[in-house]
């Protein structure tokens, strides 16, 4: 079709060319006659050029009449117009009802620009975190300026959501979402999680209040058959057996208890605590001063390899406990004469501890459930030991309140090998004197 217009078009040309050139050859002037026809080919197509204009600028109005090419030009643009506007009204639909569905929404959704500035939000911002009309293109750290929020807003990495106490209304806890898309462009969702929090806090609340109504009873209990076992000349043999198996349960329940506590301080402490920076190198030679003493009975070997300087920003009564418990854990589990190795050491991915033994190992199947609480892959091996099911657990909650994360490598018969791996944001370094 397109062809055959384009041939007619091309015959019409020939032929009015030739007319003319024939008419002007008859005058004697036959280059001003083929200067006229194309003269007057040329006047035809401005004329479309303008017609074309007009009618493109034009928002309602008919497709213009013409003859040959141009009639095809304007019909396929006519089409190309009606497509387009169908596209355009389709896409501003579906637009609006994702807005809507949006707006319906009870979390607060908002988009921030990759300058970090607010675009949009739905009605639950306005409610849930205060959002105004004013507010548009304002950077968000500027309207939500919980310290916990501005630093993990300028991290732009997002992989875990963050639980922050809300400013505007006290007692509720929200949790922030944000998801990069486009060129740094964000999606923030923010949930209120005021009932699950509530929940959680009935549970550690529960814990922690148990855990200290118990101490007192034990510590009572512990007191006096410390006192009955350091005479042992007025008791009868038969109940020598019986008062120091008491005081190894009693001994256990005060470490279970201890371990309790610990475990629901850290779960209580807020989490926009003030980091410092924690001299690694000295805290590990304390806590590799308690393994020697520790494992001296078991004749074990216990070495350390620290690198100088190597420090990290965070609470250091914390890193202490996630340390010490799995360098007692290493000795505990390890038999007599077995050798543990500590190490601290960085690269330009991060700065890593790790606790490695020659022991009898786990297996592959318990690995992914050795921080769950009161989880133990051997029940008598840890009964004999004393141990409480707790320590790989607060280990656990305390990586995570650094950002890091526990890595767990061990073979039956091999031994095993724990590692903490920080990240580079978290690494300091001593000055030198």
């Amino acid at each position: 079709m397109r062809r055959a217009v384009l041939a007619r078009e091309l015959k019409s040309i020939a032929l009015g060319s030739s007319i003319c050139l024939g008419l002007g050859y008859i005058a004697g002037h036959a280059l001003l006659g083929l200067c006229a026809a194309l003269a007057w080919f040329l006047f035809r197509q401005l004329k479309e050029l303008s017609r074309l204009r007009h009618w493109l600028l034009a928002t309602e109005q008919a497709v213009p009449e013409s003859d040959g090419a141009w009639d095809d030009v304007f019909r396929d643009i006519y089409l190309l117009r009606r497509d387009e506007r169908r596209a355009r009204d389709s896409l501003l639909s579906i637009i609006d009802r994702a807005r809507s569905s949006v707006s319906a929404l009870d979390e607060a959704v908002a988009l921030i620009d990759n300058q970090g500035n607010l675009e949009w939000w739905n009605p639950a911002a306005e409610t849930l975190l205060g959002f105004r009309p004013e507010d548009r293109g304002q950077p968000v750290i500027n309207l939500v300026r919980a310290p916990s929020f501005i630093r993990y807003f300028k991290q732009n990495t997002y992989d875990e959501g963050l639980k922050v106490a809300s400013q505007r209304h006290a007692g509720r806890q929200f949790q922030f979402e944000i998801t990069q898309f486009g060129d740094n462009d964000r999606l923030m969702i923010v949930y209120d999680i005021t009932r699950l929090h509530n929940l959680e806090q009935m549970r550690k609340d529960f814990v922690a209040n148990v855990s200290h109504e118990l101490r007192t009873p034990l510590t009572v209990l512990s007191g006096y058959l410390e006192t009955l076992l350091d005479q042992p000349e007025g008791i009868e043999p038969r109940w020598l057996r019986a008062l120091g198996q008491m005081s190894q349960q009693a001994t256990r329940m005060n470490n279970l208890v201890n371990d309790l506590l610990l475990l629901s301080r850290l779960e209580n402490q807020p989490e926009d605590r003030e980091p410092s920076t924690v001299s690694v190198p000295k805290l590990l030679k304390q806590i590799h001063q308690d393994a020697l003493a520790l494992a001296a009975p078991k004749q074990q070997t216990v070495t350390l390899e620290c690198e100088p300087g190597l420090c990290l920003l965070g609470i250091e009564n914390d890193l202490r406990s996630a340390f010490s418990n799995l360098v007692t854990n290493a000795v505990k589990y390890t038999p007599n004469a077995g050798i543990i190795a500590v190490r601290w050491w960085s690269d330009s991915k991060g700065a890593y501890f790790s606790v490695s033994d020659n022991g009898l190992g786990i297996d592959e199947i318990h690995l992914s459930r050795l921080t769950e609480r009161f989880y133990r892959a051997d029940a008598a091996r840890s009964t004999a030991t004393g141990g409480t099911g707790l320590g790989l657990a607060i280990v656990k909650h305390v990586l995570m309140q650094h950002k890091a994360t526990l890595d767990i490598h061990s073979e039956i018969g091999r031994g095993s090998r724990f590692t903490c791996s920080f990240m580079p944001s978290h690494i300091e370094r001593e000055l030198e004197s």
